[in-house]
């Protein structure tokens, strides 16, 4: 029988309640803790997803010896310190993307991980679903040709609040770091890091980018251009062309969707997927495959990677001036 893994989420907002409905249908998964920093929060999300512990602050979680894993899933500017947190008291860490703020922390995060011998793990769950495995194997088997552009958006409007997240400066806003780190990622999964990089923001009254458009060169010639909005509905599309063909990921193309295939001038080709759950928990059963296995980093997703896509983040934000406090004080916690 497999060792069921005991799991604990900090935080509880949205995302947090998509990944207690995720583990709820994830075979040897029980979600057996929740924290917040008041009692109250944390009681009402306990009650909501039947969560047999409510704590009232992140340090109970972090050294309760029931817990095999937490998921990390405060805002942005939080992740580091949180995942700090629980590595150094030996938990395993699923950690919210984006990772971190910035290059700096997300260092501090892999090295902490390595130095108690702990599991860490970026929560990119798009990396984890059966559409994406199918675009590397397309990509990779040579039926698109060569690969010379690929063109994604993520753009959903938002009503704007400047106390809420998104638009929130202190709390990491932006649409860079909410939903343009999605077509960043797929880029740099297919294709590593560009040569070269041009960007564009709108710039809010609360000094976020509320929009971004992006435009990634490699010396080859081949061009991503990429897009993220909080202001706009856009197609929320991922086109990938190659001189022989092209795959399409649907609408909401980093959920579980179907791709349509067009090879040359042929019909285009659905291709459809049994997808289990609410998408979330394909990223929790890789997290149990490895604890199981004594992993210490996910070979889907490893740790290089992770540090590879804050390092491309930092670099857009450079190149568009987006900075947050993380950047001017340091980012040096201890």
């Amino acid at each position: 029988m497999e060792k069921r893994i005991n799991w604990g989420i900090i935080g509880t907002g949205w995302i947090a309640g998509k990944m207690a409905e995720a583990l709820a249908g994830v075979e040897g998964a029980t979600l057996a803790a929740v924290a917040s920093r008041t009692q109250e929060k944390a009681n009402g999300f306990a009650r909501m997803h039947r969560v047999g512990t409510a704590y009232g602050s992140y340090e109970e979680i972090a050294v309760d010896p029931a817990i095999d894993v937490v998921y990390v899933a405060t805002p942005h500017p939080l992740h580091c310190e949180n995942t700090l947190l629980c590595l150094r008291s030996g938990k395993a860490v699923l950690c919210e993307k984006p990772f971190a703020m910035n290059e700096m922390e997300v260092v501090q995060m892999i090295s902490a991980a390595r130095e108690h011998g702990v599991f860490l793990m970026e929560a990119f769950w798009t990396r984890f679903l059966p559409s994406i495995d199918r675009v590397l194997e397309l990509v990779a088997s040579g039926v698109l040709g060569d690969v010379r552009h690929i063109n994604s958006d993520f753009g959903a409007i938002t009503r704007f609040d400047p106390d809420h997240r998104a638009f929130n400066k202190k709390l990491g806003g932006g649409s860079l770091l909410d939903i343009g780190i999605y077509p960043v990622f797929l880029t740099l999964l297919l294709w590593g890091e560009p040569d070269l990089i041009a960007g564009v923001p709108h710039i809010g009254p609360t000094g976020v980018d509320e929009s971004l458009a992006l435009v990634f060169k490699y010396d080859d010639g081949r061009i991503a251009t990429l897009f993220s909005s909080f202001t706009v509905n856009s197609t929320v599309e991922t086109h990938i062309c190659g001189t022989k063909g092209r795959v399409k990921l649907n609408r909401m193309w980093f959920c579980p969707v179907p791709l349509e295939l067009t090879i040359g001038d042929k019909p285009s080709q659905t291709i459809q997927f049994d997808y289990a759950g609410n998408g979330y928990n394909y990223e929790a059963e890789e997290v149990s495959r490895c604890l199981r296995s004594g992993r210490k980093e996910s070979d889907l997703l490893p740790l290089d990677f992770s540090l590879r896509l804050i390092r491309l983040l930092d670099r857009i934000r450079k190149e568009t001036g987006l900075v947050y406090e993380a950047d001017e004080r340091g980012n040096v916690r201890r």
